[in-house]
């Protein structure tokens, strides 16, 4: 037999019971990991981590009813890709219906068994461990499900069961902990979004703007050797960037021609309405979206507005989105100026490197160009946003 890596064996290659110390240290290593995750695909992967060491299982899963599907779905599987079942199929179906937790020693000979899942992946269940778990409201919201028992004995036992039941009931209270952050990030992108498409629409550009700007702050993060993390959080703030355009009188926003000096004034007004519209949030989201409203017109060189604040004074995120959004803003049409051509785009980066814009950006831009034109082509003005 192959042990995996995260079973201690008994000297001969066989892998062991844990020990009551073993067991402290998995519960108290995993708890502490779990604590520190905001990702529900994160804390899905620990907590299958856990019930499989735990009880010495070949695989476990964490399994979530999905109310809307009437399905049940597990987004981590060992050895597997997302799995999805009709509600109440399976023994895992059979546990989240009734409540009862199951101790299975030969799956093929019990008729609850759903095979599909085995016949889909090649691997052979034979026995099973089931144990519901519940949210803070006590309503069921999941399951877990340890598959094959790796001791020489092959089948699971009562302690096991119990053993499990001791890892599901914390992981309903962590589980409903990250989905309800999910959702509400989830809802604060969305609103993000919306906004930052309001600020657009009073200066007559398109959602796409916003889309596009978007993601071109993103693959620039990632050029720079920012964490996936930062690149999404940034993903997510710089569609605020012009949101304080809504307090911008619409003679000098819709304005075709050039702006005088004192409506130009006005114009920059924006970036402070827009901070102070958002840095009062508490939430960690709205606070790095009003740095981003607040900072992408300033300049490397310190000539930008509205502190003229230079070089590394300025957040790295004001400086990201600041190129994409002079990028975008560039290559659209707007009321006041047609459409630049690439090449003269590309000769305006080159020459404002070190003054306008952070030089390590502009040199992570060219370096990612084919990838910021693939998205600008794919958020064409007029599209949708699914064109390819």
């Amino acid at each position: 037999m192959n042990e995996p890596p995260h079973y201690r064996d008994d000297g001969r290659g066989v892998p062991r019971e844990r020990t009551p110390e073993e067991l402290l240290r998995i519960i108290f290593d995993y708890t502490a990991k779990i604590s520190g995750e905001r990702s529900l695909r994160s804390v899905l992967l620990l907590m299958a981590d856990m019930g499989r060491d735990m009880i010495v299982a070949d695989r476990c899963t964490v399994w979530l009813i999905d109310h809307a599907k009437q399905e049940l779905f597990t987004m981590i599987a060992h050895g597997a890709s997302e799995i999805r079942l009709p509600l109440g199929s399976g023994f895992v179906g059979h546990s989240i219906a009734s409540g009862e937790s199951l101790l299975i020693e030969d799956a093929y000979a019990d008729p609850r068994h759903h095979p599909e899942s085995d016949l889909r992946t090649g691997y052979r269940t034979k026995a099973v461990v089931t144990v519901p778990f519940v949210g803070n409201d006590g309503t069921i919201i999941g399951a877990y499900q340890a598959v094959n028992k790796l001791t020489p004995q092959a089948a699971f036992t009562p302690r096991d069961l119990e053993q499990l039941k001791l890892a599901a009931a914390y992981a309903g209270k962590s589980l409903e902990s990250v989905i309800l952050q999910e959702e509400i990030e989830s809802t604060q992108r969305e609103i993000i979004f919306a906004m930052g498409q309001i600020g657009e629409s009073r200066s007559k550009e398109t959602g796409n703007h916003v889309k596009r700007v978007a993601e071109y702050s993103a693959v620039l993060a990632l050029g720079l050797g920012l964490s996936a993390d930062e690149a999404e959080l940034l993903r997510m703030v710089s569609p605020m960037h012009d949101i304080g355009k809504v307090a911008i009188p619409d003679a000098v926003l819709l304005k075709p021609g050039k702006l005088t000096p004192a409506e130009f004034e006005q114009m920059k007004q924006h970036t402070e309405v827009g901070y102070q519209l958002l840095r009062s949030s508490g939430r960690a989201l709205l606070k790095t979206a009003a740095i981003v409203a607040y900072q992408h017109h300033e300049k490397w060189n310190g000539t930008g507005y509205p502190r003229g604040l230079k070089e590394e004074e300025i957040h790295l995120y004001g400086r990201i989105t600041a190129v994409a959004d002079v990028f975008d803003a560039l290559g659209s049409e707007r009321i006041y100026k047609k459409a630049w051509e690439l090449e003269r785009i590309l000769g305006l980066f080159r020459e404002e490197r070190g003054k306008h814009f952070d030089p390590r950006i502009v040199d992570v831009f060219f370096e990612q160009l084919p990838a910021l034109i693939e998205i600008r082509n794919r958020y064409r003005d007029g599209d949708n946003g699914d064109s390819e």
